[in-house]
């Protein structure tokens, strides 16, 4: 349990994002409620500040840096939502930062990164080639790296979702998490599973992107040839090693998804519950609108993880 995240650990971190992120509602969903036979309710991190939760760990991570390191600036590699969370928690600091985004990052996360102050770096369209990217330039400049899940410091700042929601639903029963990296799932699940041991943990990620499945099926981190998807969010090629180990000690179960899963979710989302929600976000709710997870009366959270969405020019 030593290398694992400790509630302590999610609770320096809830002091550290106080004034700046945002305690997102837990919002009823009886339009769904009604449909699975159980209470629901949705943690709106598409509400969050940047439009995730990643904010969370990025501005955990920088806060605990030495001044020297966080004056210098910091790097990371990104899909999208976490190089917003980075460029805004360093916008908060007064320092530089970079990111490193695949070609194929949603204009809304890009535009989103650039406006919040960082220079993007659009690199290839896989987590490994940004990573090597990322990594490069962080030596040729002398940048912190701020990783996008694996480090405990980032898994600590995830925690504090974990920790509102029991806070403020003491009766749930199970939590929906999706995985991309692991950060969010590995937080929520260290608070909650030393916390309340009896609330299930339940993880979600499309077919064809089922690194996190496989690696616990393996019985170690495994790189995967990953598929497309739609949740652009959820796509990482291999999970962190810290993430792994939180995952495996802590998760309940992890079910796959379809793209069509996932965006009839999401246009549900909009339409009975008037959230955006990204498809990386939406596929918690996907797991419960397509019988793949069926709580069976117990009281369940569904985690909307992002809002960043590229939209049509018409909804």
């Amino acid at each position: 349990m030593s290398s694992l995240v400790e509630t302590r650990a999610v609770e320096d971190a809830a002091r550290a994002i106080q004034a700046v992120a945002v305690r997102t509602p837990l919002l009823p969903a009886p339009w769904l409620a009604e449909e699975i036979g159980a209470e629901v309710r949705l943690k709106c991190e598409n509400l969050q500040r940047a439009g995730a939760f990643k904010i969370r760990g990025a501005y955990n991570l920088i806060s605990r840096l030495a001044d020297d390191d966080r004056r210098r600036g910091v790097i990371t590699y990104s899909s999208g939502n976490h190089a917003q969370a980075v460029a805004l928690a360093a916008r908060e600091f007064g320092i530089p930062a970079t990111v490193v985004m695949p070609t194929t990052a949603p204009t809304v996360k890009r535009e989103g990164a650039a406006a919040l102050g960082a220079e993007v770096i659009l690199e290839g369209t896989t987590s490994i080639e940004r990573q090597k990217r990322a990594e490069s330039i962080a030596a040729e400049r002398g940048l912190t790296m701020v990783p996008p899940f694996d480090h405990p410091d980032i898994i600590a700042g995830q925690g504090t979702v974990g920790k509102e929601i029991l806070e403020d639903w003491g009766e749930v029963e199970d939590i929906i998490v999706p995985i991309g990296g692991g950060g969010l799932i590995s937080g929520t699940a260290a608070w909650i599973k030393q916390i309340r041991p009896s609330c299930r943990i339940i993880g979600v990620e499309p077919e064809g992107a089922d690194a996190m499945r496989t690696s616990i099926q393996e019985g170690r981190p495994t790189t995967i040839q990953v598929r497309q998807s739609l949740a652009d969010g959820l796509l990482p090629a291999r999970p962190g090693d810290l993430t792994f180990a939180h995952v495996r000690e802590f998760v309940d179960e992890i079910i796959t998804l379809t793209d069509d899963e996932i965006r009839d979710a999401a246009d549900r989302i909009l339409r009975a519950g008037k959230l955006l929600v990204e498809y990386s976000g939406a596929a918690t709710v996907a797991a419960l609108t397509s019988r793949r997870w069926q709580p069976r009366g117990r009281n369940t959270v569904a985690i909307l993880s992002g809002g960043n969405r590229d939209m049509p020019g018409s909804i």
